[in-house]
């Protein structure tokens, strides 16, 4: 789909809206989660969360309010999301840490790789569908692991499932990162062999550059030379003459 660039630049946008009222449930999340433990209104705020990640984006594209900022909103704040529930899960032992550092070291690498794009003047990269599909499964998974620390029918249900969409979260979170660092090293590749490439090219510019002296060198060194003959040819033919003049007086 092609974006205008009117509505590119623009801010104010129902999906923009969405995704900084995401941003803004972030901390409240944490305050319902880890002080009074308010379960409840937390996985309202989750629910909300992975609704409203589905929702700005089908509405940028059927309103056709893609924006630049919202390309900078909607990630950040499932990144935010993302982490901010894996510390409370963490601290509140719904899950264990080893899972928290897999897909915060995924986020820490990336972050490497980033920076790397940026020293050789790339931009990130879009969005892979892969990892968009992956942190969908983590906000659906969320909610469902809180509601399995409920006891009776409704945790026993929803803890299994809350478990499978994080596994397939997680491997799938994880996935796109390999992709994501495969797509750096082959950018950083082309990056090397156009450089690569520059460089022979000036140094053959130079080697014909030098060339070209050396041949002029030559060339004013023949013509010096030949010069220097036919003054010498000049100075024996005057010398001859005056001879035969002093002959004939």
């Amino acid at each position: 789909m092609v974006v205008n660039p009117v509505v590119a630049d623009r801010v104010i946008t129902i999906p923009n809206l969405l995704s900084l009222l995401r941003l803004l449930g972030v901390p409240l999340f944490l305050w319902l989660l880890l002080g009074p433990h308010a379960d409840l209104p937390a996985l309202g705020v989750l629910a909300f969360a992975g609704v409203s990640d589905w929702l700005d984006g089908k509405l940028a594209r059927l309103l056709n309010q893609t924006s630049r900022i919202g390309t900078l909103l909607d990630p950040a704040a499932d990144r935010l999301y993302i982490l901010a529930t894996l510390a409370a899960f963490s601290i509140r032992d719904i899950i264990p840490w080893w899972l928290a550092g897999l897909i915060v070291g995924r986020d820490v690498v990336l972050g490497g790789c980033l920076l790397v794009l940026r020293r050789y003047g790339y931009s990130p990269p879009q969005v892979h569908y892969l990892g968009k599909a992956a942190t969908l499964n983590l906000l659906y998974a969320f909610p469902l692991l809180l509601l399995g620390t409920r006891t009776g029918m409704v945790g026993d249900i929803a803890r299994p499932l809350g478990w499978a969409f994080t596994v397939w979260g997680t491997s799938l979170y994880l996935w796109a990162g390999v992709l994501y660092v495969y797509q750096v090293a082959l950018l950083v590749r082309a990056a090397g062999q156009t450089a690569a490439g520059n460089t022979a090219a000036g140094r053959t510019v130079a080697g014909q550059a030098a060339a070209g002296q050396t041949v002029a060198g030559n060339t004013g060194a023949g013509r010096t030379v030949a010069g220097q003959t036919v003054a010498g040819w000049t100075a024996r033919g005057q010398a001859a003459a005056g001879q035969t003049v002093a002959g004939q007086t």
